[in-house]
């Protein structure tokens, strides 16, 4: 980015609960030209806490004013992606709550515009910004504890349970972000397991291991049914320990413990004990110190602290241990090009330049070219996917299907056998018509019935089902079920494909009490918080 320095004015979009710490900090910092909200309740709380805030309806109001030039996402995470992407393009620098996305899928897409762009982009991983993060940083970077052998946090509370997320997607994104930044290092191994005991298939209590290559290990303990809160995060090293407890008193946030193992005589171990040194800490608030860091990088036109790749990380990694709880713990590896961790079949084909994610399988005579493949995929037998082709996480192709240059499947997507794609509206084989190709886009959690044919130039929405042998000749709203030839509407699925029956505008999954509402043929979930919350300070 070049080094050009302008003043800067922000824009808060959302005054929920941690909305609202956004907008004191941006007051006080002088910078704060708009709050946006479209409740009035919330818009009338700005007020009275600070009359002089002018307020809005829609963060249309913020994009059109030319004098501001940040936005501050504090909305719903669902929104995230959408809103910070829309936000870039129109010219805006971004600082958007965590977490950045709800995929890692979605979380690349924001990153890849930030960097084509040219704008800024931090995400609200505010721990980071802690002085006792940043001075714990500091000693490790100085070798005062040495050789890091492991590194464990538990973040402990009762209460404030969750229906649409679960505690690892609520409470852990704080400490991953921790522990990479203390480790520099992204594990190659991920195992998470969890349990429901409130919500069926919700966790309330979850507990990952990462395994990086330094042979260090890292364990994240988090739970909202716990009799007592808990947020410490330990550091061991060779030479000292540390232990980070954000329930302390300043003075006491940070202690070192020069603990020593001995060997008198050199065949049994002795552990000698030593007692703990606080670390002196500059007690300032760490949403500040974030909030002048993307000061910072938007007046510098410099990278912040917590920047997109940083939060794209982060996903990965929660992605892979919700992965692996639904696996029942199993490893699930995130480094590429070890032997266990692509499956090819003898029969299948790989092509030179396909970059296929850990975990995924490709099965009998199967031919794979030059394309993007995700992680934890399937490709069952006699799948051709092209070169140009892009295929996310979680994707699951049955026998018989051919992915050509132009194809794109988000996460999680379902392929029935036999499915058909194609590139070309009227195709003729004695014309070459490949600047003609047209992009056809299947979105996250879709599911395509066994022989349906997707016309080129599409795109399917998300988490909606196409019948068998249906023909989609035109988009498919999220959450919609499509049948016959061509393919027409024939009502609307939940998240897990439950039947939705809209009862006066509303409807609930059977399976997991979500709810949706319909207006206007759009099937929205019903966010059942204002906003992202402050799980520090719970």
């Amino acid at each position: 980015m070049p080094s050009t320095r302008h003043s800067m004015a922000v824009a808060v979009v959302g005054c929920g609960a941690w909305g609202m710490n956004h907008v004191r900090t941006w007051h006080g910092l002088g910078r704060l030209k708009l709050a946006v909200d479209p409740d009035p309740v919330r818009r009338a709380a700005v007020g009275a806490a600070l009359p002089d805030v002018e307020t809005a309806v829609s963060i249309e109001d913020a994009l059109d004013r030319p004098d501001i030039t940040g936005l501050v996402l504090a909305t719903p995470a669902i929104t995230h992606a959408d809103l910070a992407i829309t936000a870039m393009e129109r010219g805006k620098d971004v600082l958007v709550e965590k977490p950045l996305a709800l995929s890692a899928w979605d979380g690349q897409r924001v990153v890849e515009v930030a960097e084509r762009l040219g704008r800024v982009l931090l995400v609200g991983h505010v721990l980071e910004y802690h002085p006792a993060v940043l001075e714990l940083r500091r000693l490790l970077n100085e070798g005062v504890l040495g050789r890091v052998r492991y590194v464990y946090s538990n973040r402990l509370n009762f209460g404030k349970l969750r229906t649409e997320e679960n505690a690892l997607w609520s409470f852990a994104p704080h400490d991953i972000a921790l522990v990479l930044r203390v480790l520099g290092a992204d594990p190659t191994v991920v195992s998470c397991q969890g349990q429901s005991y409130v919500s069926e298939g919700i966790a309330d209590v979850s507990l990952t291991s990462m395994t990086f290559g330094s042979a260090a290990q890292a364990h994240i303990f988090v739970s909202w049914l716990h009799p007592f809160k808990e947020q410490r995060f330990v550091v061991v090293g060779e030479r000292e320990m540390a232990v980070f407890d954000d329930t302390a008193p300043w003075d006491e946030k940070l202690v070192l413990y020069p603990h020593q193992v001995s060997w008198p005589g050199g065949r049994v171990p002795v552990a000698r004990k030593a007692d703990g040194v606080a670390v002196e800490l500059d007690p300032c608030e760490p949403l500040t110190a974030e909030c002048e860091d993307f000061i910072r990088a938007v007046e510098e036109r410099s990278r912040p602290l917590a920047d997109g790749d940083t939060a794209l990380r982060v996903l990965r990694i929660l992605e892979a241990a919700g992965r692996s709880m639904q696996l029942g713990g199993e490893p699930v590896h995130l480094s590429s090009g070890g032997p266990s961790e692509v499956q090819v079949h003898p029969t299948a084909t790989i092509a030179e330049g396909a970059d296929i994610g850990s975990g995924t399988k490709v099965w009998h005579y199967s031919h794979v070219m030059s394309a993007h493949i995700g992680q934890n995929c399937s490709l069952g037998q006699n799948v051709f996917v092209a070169a140009g082709a892009r295929i996310g996480d979680g994707v699951r192709i049955q026998n018989n299907v051919s992915i050509y240059e132009g194809v794109e499947l988000e996460d999680d997507v379902f392929c029935g056998p036999s499915a058909v794609f194609t590139n070309v509206v009227n195709p003729r084989a004695g014309v070459s018509k490949k600047d003609q190709y047209r992009r056809t886009l299947v979105r996250r959690g879709a599911t395509l019935g066994a022989n349906c044919t997707i016309v080129c130039g599409t795109t399917i929405g998300e988490y909606s089902l196409v019948g068998a042998g249906a023909v989609v000749t035109s988009d498919v709203p999220a959450h919609a079920v499509v049948v016959g030839v061509p393919a027409r509407m024939h009502g609307w699925v939940s998240h897990r494909g439950h039947p939705l029956d809209f009862d006066g505008g509303e409807a609930c999954c059977p399976e997991t009490g979500q709810r949706y509402l319909l207006e206007d043929d759009v099937v929205t979930p019903v966010p059942t918080l204002t906003g992202p919350e402050d799980t520090l300070a719970r």
